[in-house]
């Protein structure tokens, strides 16, 4: 089977040569930077088949981007507006490692948000993708591995709104002006189909994403009753778009504690998830158990087990393999690695996965 063929199959609980391998693995840069000084060189080619996805997840950003500005920079940190319309505060050091300060967001009321909208979401494929675009997506037509776009960050029902207000007046706004989360959530609908429907015109795609990250360790951000009341709606008009137009699977990120929501995403559509953070106490064979085969799932495996070397990563591996038996799941980490992990824990990890999957180095 090509990495296509073994994905799709797998996602319909069809019979498989192995299990996806080795998709999605990836490193905070303090990770990499350790792991050359352990012996890992970038530019050699890596030891490990794995399989090959082409994921989209930058077209639906803030087109045209915010110039960057500095407003502030002192020894330790920098207040700047990022690409997104964000005025942040960042640490110089570690940048992308660390949490910034969220100052100010793009949008505080409905005249900067319709002007937002006329600015930086309408969906210029053009502007967005390159001027060859269809070129581009035609060739994808005949790819080996699945295609899957995502519309990151500015793609969801909290997070793209989050991406626009902040998260405190978001929550707000629920309450304060019902109205105004109602439509921005309606244009980020319209957003997302006009966007899939001029992509769809050129080539299929084999599953589409929404961006959500709408939760902490012990739950999420939001009710879920109060969203299924606002976002559900949304959620259908999208997915019944996509699914119209020969989208054979939807998926949903949220990082945090998302039991209570799978239900509204599933009753939206919404038939795969990830990546199921374990310190947040999610255990993707509980959720299977309790939310059956109309979830897929991806990912799952505690990051933090690389760290505590073979025997930890093993357990790990054991606790999911009731999953990679059954299909509808694609093993992985559920984040990306942190700096404690040896190099030596990633080629541990890696070998066993291979091993676990059927694609043995």
């Amino acid at each position: 089977m090509n990495d296509r063929e073994r994905f799709l199959s797998l996602m319909r609980y069809a019979p498989v040569d192995r299990c996806v391998y080795g998709v999605w693995t990836g490193g905070w840069p303090e990770t990499y930077e350790r792991w050359k000084g352990e012996g890992w060189d970038p530019s050699a080619k890596s030891p490990f088949r794995t399989d090959s996805w082409d994921v989209q997840g930058e077209w639906f950003f803030p087109n045209p981007p915010f110039a960057r500005r500095v407003i502030e920079e002192g020894e330790a940190s920098v207040l700047y507006v990022n690409h997104e319309g964000i005025v942040m505060r960042e640490r110089k050091d570690n940048p992308m490692s660390s949490m910034p300060q969220f100052v100010r967001f793009p949008v505080e009321n409905r005249e900067e948000f319709r002007r937002f909208r006329r600015e930086r979401m309408q969906p210029d494929l053009a502007a967005r993708i390159g001027e060859d675009y269809a070129t581009r997506l035609r060739e994808r037509r005949a790819r080996t591995g699945p295609f899957v776009v995502i519309s990151d960050r500015w793609g969801g029902f909290f997070g793209g709104l989050r991406a626009m207000v902040g998260v405190e007046k978001l929550c707000m706004l629920f309450y304060d002006e019902p109205s105004f989360v109602e439509e921005m959530m309606d244009i980020v609908a319209d957003f997302i189909i006009a966007m899939m429907g001029k992509i769809l015109d050129h080539t299929s795609v084999d599953v589409y994403g929404f961006w959500e990250d709408m939760a902490y360790k012990t739950g999420p951000l939001i009710g879920p009753e109060l969203f299924r009341r606002f976002a559900l709606p949304r959620y259908r008009r999208v997915v019944d778009y996509v699914r119209s137009r020969g989208v054979p699977h939807v998926c949903l990120d949220s990082d945090g504690n998302v039991t209570s929501l799978i239900p509204l995403w599933m009753d939206a559509g919404i038939d795969t998830l990830y990546p199921f953070e374990v310190q947040a106490g999610m255990d993707v064979v509980a959720v299977r158990r309790r939310f059956g085969r109309d979830l897929r799932i991806w990912f799952g495996i505690d990051k933090r087990a690389l760290a505590r070397g073979p025997a930890a990563i093993q357990a790990e591996l054991a606790r999911v393999r009731p999953l990679i038996e059954e299909g509808g799941y694609v093993p992985g980490l559920d984040h990306g690695i942190p700096p404690d992990v040896p190099y030596e824990g990633y080629v541990t990890y890696m070998r066993m996965l291979g091993e676990a999957c059927g694609a043995p180095l």
